[in-house]
């Protein structure tokens, strides 16, 4: 298999020409690592507006789970299209919208039988789950976790603690987020072993109900099963069901957000269903719908009892959406959430390797198709080194590898789950080179 094709300058002259146009009149808020300009996509491949090639690491940010411009799902949305594009949900029916439901009851990680509340984003399905947690319990407080994300609207900004940016004159927020260290065993606080983390941090949630947070108060506790933006950061088998535990002495729901995580990869269905512990909501967006605009809250039926009015949208559920989360999910089950477990596996081998190689590869990590390599300045003081690991994003990016960067200093690995070994082989090739480059 060849290596990606670069055939001129990056950016190239109609790249630049849209970039300029972009400058102009797109939100700065916006942050893009690399100056990609996408024409096209397919399967684990991206062609800009140059003509060059690119091997994608990022699935757009984890959503083409089912490879890009997957055609058994642009078959379903053209013949969808056809029929109606819009017609609300929430106020009358159509079949694509139930057929969905029924599906992502199939794969629930849960053995209840589930309700689902459509939406269009993963923010929105957060917001969904912390809105019900409330309804259900009348409960006004909530645990989160820092170096969590899970959405930048105001509720679910609220529990968002990756990066300081992204709460920086935006309070107050929803006052009643409590957040407690996640567990981490690289990084783990200073006198904590890394076999003693999950303790620290049960103990940690305990202190918090003993002092600030009163556990009847509590709605729920809201997690990623595998943190994202916060660096992929894979927590011990043991925390969730210890956390399990103390939630349920306290009546105390288990929200997961699998927004990330989820739609297979992980090498599961959803990233929870490593840890042997059944949530009781769940928030779902990314990977669901292959790139069109869904999300759900997913949960058990005796939790998602709500009133009638009591919570709706205009567009979650759209029909066009639906059928391609219908078709994603069929693919998802033929195969592709395996092939995540068994390419994962010879992915992080390959980067375990590589790791001997370079010192300032301190930690790799990650569960299937969800892998990060971590740089340090020092493997024995595991410091951060966020400018070496943003030199080699770069460095990569100039030999046709789009990946993107996760937590203070590392490189995440989210490509389709159509990914095969040779992929893989093209990616550790060119991650050797760009490392060797950015290091002089």
């Amino acid at each position: 298999m060849n290596r990606p094709q670069i055939k001129t300058e990056l950016p190239g002259p109609k790249a630049k020409e849209i970039i300029e146009r972009d400058a102009k009149v797109m939100s700065t808020s916006l942050s893009r690592d690399v100056p990609l300009v996408v024409e096209r996509t397919q399967d684990v491949w991206i062609y800009d507006v140059d003509g060059n090639e690119f091997l994608d690491m990022t699935s757009g940010v984890g959503v083409t789970n089912v490879g890009h411009t997957n055609p058994q799902v642009v078959e379903a949305i053209k013949n969808q299209v056809e029929k109606f594009l819009h017609f609300a949900g929430t106020d009358f029916y159509y079949e694509p919208q139930v057929t969905l439901a029924e599906s992502l009851n199939d794969i629930r990680p849960f053995k209840e039988q589930g309700r689902v509340f459509f939406t269009n984003s993963g923010t929105e399905s957060v917001e969904a789950c912390i809105k019900l947690a409330r309804y259900k319990t009348r409960r006004p407080l909530y645990i989160g976790f820092l170096g969590g994300f899970h959405g930048r609207t105001m509720g679910s900004l609220s529990f968002t603690s990756s990066k300081v940016i992204q709460r920086r004159y935006f309070s107050p927020m929803m006052p009643q987020v409590v957040h407690i260290p996640f567990p981490d065993t690289y990084r783990p606080p200073e006198g904590v072993v890394p076999e003693k983390v999950t303790d620290f941090v049960i103990w940690y949630l305990n202190r918090m109900f003993e002092t600030v947070a009163p556990p009847e108060d509590v709605a729920a506790v809201l997690v990623e099963p595998i943190q994202g933006e916060g660096g992929y950061i894979v927590p011990p088998k043991d925390f969730f069901p210890r956390l399990k535990q103390e939630l349920d002495k306290h009546g105390i729901y288990l929200i997961v957000d699998e927004v990330q995580s989820g739609m297979g990869r992980t090498g599961k269905m959803f990233a929870i269903e490593h840890f042997g512990v059944e949530p009781d909501i769940v928030s779902i967006a990314k990977g669901i719908a292959s790139g069109m605009p869904m999300g759900a809250c997913l949960a058990k039926e005796s939790v998602m009892d709500w009133e009638e009015s009591a919570h709706s949208n205009t567009y979650g559920g759209n029909p066009v959406a639906a059928v391609a989360a219908i078709e994603t999910i069929k693919l998802l089950k033929s195969g592709l959430v395996e092939n995540a477990a068994k390419i994962g596996d010879y992915f992080i081998n390959q980067l375990r390797e590589l790791q001997k190689k370079y010192e300032v590869i301190g930690d790799v990590r990650g569960i299937g198709l969800m892998l990060a390599i971590d740089f340090v300045k020092d493997p024995v003081k595991r410091d951060y080194n966020y400018e070496l690991r943003n030199k080699v994003i770069q460095e990569a990016f100039k030999r046709g590898l789009v990946c993107l960067a996760a937590g203070k200093s590392a490189i995440r690995f989210a490509p389709p789950l159509t990914l095969k070994e040779e992929h893989v082989d093209i990616a550790i090739e060119i991650l050797d080179e760009s490392i060797k480059a950015a290091l002089g």
